[in-house]
Parts: structure tokens; C-alpha cells; sequence
């Protein structure tokens, strides 16, 4: 687990009538350690919730950290408390920025899509590439004109690098990955992140175009996943405990009934926090954070919402 932080909201803003920006200083006003575009970090929203943000600041700007969050309305109860909770002046707990989502320096052009939400990790990317001269675009998306969030920064930094695409202002205006990613030249590099849907669309595009996987970059912020199947057995290994995980509940869940803490946020296996190590069995592996490799080594299981294969699964915990 990351290191933790204490930090202090310096500035909350509107951004939207749905999207809220949290400025983060170090409370003894210390620079806060240095990030790379696409990281994210995790909030301490309260004693029981842990969500995972993007930071949309410049990475070279090290005396603030900045969110972009979403007031979700399918909310697990981290967006909304965050919206309805937190203000200016609060201190909270962060950890130090993790990065999932890297930008490849090599790339001769990059290709920025964002949709919604997922403008945020794309604006540190933006920023990076922009102070190291390097060539790309940014393709903002979203439904209504009225929810585009940090316009007048991205317009003022980015000028003709950002395209605003708005589903509300006419066909003429919308994205149109044929056209507007043009050829698929081996030095090109696509970066999509915002809602599972959008996001399948912008990778299917780019790879009936001509891309490759490698160069299709991708982060997810939610995923629908099914964790129901046959019951079976997980034996937690340091804690001398077995028990039975019904078709209905998840590993997680079992493990807290049967008073064993996991440190969750995302629950939807995308983000790695509730990994497990895993010492027998054959895992059912049904996140999105393990590779297919270290799927394939079946050492590591999340415990969010993957299931086992094997009737008893011993775990390290």
C-alpha cells in the first residue's frame, strides 16, 4: 500500500453542476511528491470508503494536487459524501500517486480521448505532453454542452490541440474517430479513458482503423462485472479461519461476515487495492487490474469480485 497523506482542501470549485475540484495542499505546506500523467490517488473519503481519483494537475506542479470528481448518481457513497461533505479548509487522508494509466514519451503523436469524467487524467497527460513539445490532441466528449468541466483552462492551455465534442450541438461537432484520428501511423498513440461504453467504442474504432493493441492505451473508471457462481470454500491461511462463499456473495464480502478486514475501494476489481495472495486453488479471475500473465500465475486473486475455479481457495490473509 502507498504511503498515506495528510492534506488540506485549500480550494473547492464547481465545474460543472455535477462535477467538483478539489485543490490538495501537504498540510505542513511541503511539496507533495512529484507524479507522472495518468496517475491517480486514493481518498479517504471516510472511515469505511476508499475511491480512487485521477489527478488533472500539471505534474510539474508539485505544491498542489488537483481532483476532478463526479457527483456519480450510481454512487457507492464516496462521490456523493465527497459533493455533500467535504469543503475548503477539511483536512483529509490521502495516499502518494500510483499509476496505472502511463503516457508513452516515445510516441511521435498521441491521441487524447476522454469522455465525461475521464477528461481528467487526459488534462495531466495533456499538460506533460504540451512541456515536452510533443504532438497531440485532445477530444473532449460529453453529452450536454452545459457539463463540460474546466473549459476555460483547457481552452487557454491548450487552444487548438482540444477539440470539445458535445452530443447536444449537432452531428458536424462529434467525434468521428475515421476522421478525426486519421491514418494509423506506427508512431501514433491512443489514450481513451470515461464510461465502459465510450470507451469500448473509442478502442474499437481505433482498431478498425489500424491500430494496434499496443498502441491503444486504455484506463477504466467503472466496469459491470458478474461475482456470482458456484459456491466454495476459501481457507484464510493467517487468520486460521474457513469459510464458506455462497453463490450470491462475494470474497470480500465472506471475509468481512466472518470478521477479516480487506482494505476495498473500487469493488469492481479494476483498482488492485483488495489484491490477496493466493497460496492454493485456482483463482476465477474476473477483474480488470491483474495482467493476463499475473492472471495466469493464479498467486494473486481480487477479492472484490473474483471467484475460484477449484472448490477451496487458501489465501494469505
Amino acid at each position: 500500500m502507498n504511503n498515506l497523506l495528510n492534506v488540506t482542501i485549500t480550494e473547492r470549485q464547481m465545474m460543472s453542476s455535477d462535477v467538483v475540484s478539489l485543490t490538495l495542499t501537504n498540510v505542513d505546506g511541503s511539496p507533495l511528491p512529484a507524479f507522472s500523467a495518468g496517475a491517480h490517488i486514493a481518498v479517504h473519503v471516510n472511515d469505511d470508503t476508499i475511491r480512487q481519483y485521477s489527478l488533472c494537475s500539471a505534474p510539474d506542479e508539485t505544491a498542489f494536487y488537483r481532483l476532478g470528481i463526479l457527483k456519480d448518481p450510481k454512487s457507492r457513497g464516496g462521490s456523493i459524501a465527497i459533493h455533500e461533505q467535504l469543503k475548503a479548509g477539511d483536512t483529509v487522508t490521502i495516499t502518494e500517486p500510483s499509476n496505472l494509466f502511463p503516457l508513452d514519451m516515445t510516441a511521435d503523436h498521441s491521441i487524447l480521448a476522454g469522455g465525461g469524467i475521464g477528461i481528467t487524467p487526459m488534462i495531466a497527460m495533456a499538460y506533460t505532453l504540451k512541456a515536452a513539445g510533443k504532438s497531440f490532441d485532445l477530444h473532449y466528449c460529453v453529452r450536454s454542452h452545459s457539463e463540460v468541466a474546466f473549459l476555460d483552462e483547457l481552452q487557454r492551455d491548450f487552444g487548438d490541440e482540444l477539440k470539445v465534442h458535445c452530443d447536444d450541438l449537432g452531428d458536424e461537432q462529434r467525434l468521428n474517430p475515421a476522421v478525426d484520428f486519421g491514418e494509423a501511423a506506427a508512431g501514433t498513440h491512443v489514450y481513451t479513458c470515461g464510461p465502459s461504453g465510450f470507451m469500448d467504442w473509442i478502442m474499437g474504432s481505433a482498431k478498425e482503423i489500424g491500430f494496434k493493441d499496443k498502441n491503444i492505451h486504455f484506463e477504466y473508471f467503472s466496469v459491470e462485472v458478474d461475482s456470482t457462481g458456484e459456491a466454495f470454500t476459501v481457507i484464510a491461511e493467517q487468520s486460521g479461519k474457513t469459510i464458506s462463499v455462497s453463490g450470491t456473495q462475494t470474497i470480500m464480502q465472506a471475509l468481512s461476515d466472518a470478521g477479516i478486514k480487506v482494505e476495498v475501494s473500487c469493488e469492481q476489481g479494476i483498482c488492485g487495492t483488495c489484491i490477496v495472495d493466493v497460496l492454493e486453488g485456482e483463482p476465477d479471475h474476473r477483474d480488470q487490474f491483474l495482467t493476463d500473465d499475473e492472471k495466469s500465475d493464479n498467486d494473486q486473486i481480487a477479492v472484490c469480485c473474483s471467484r475460484s475455479k477449484s472448490s477451496t481457495l487458501v489465501l494469505d490473509i
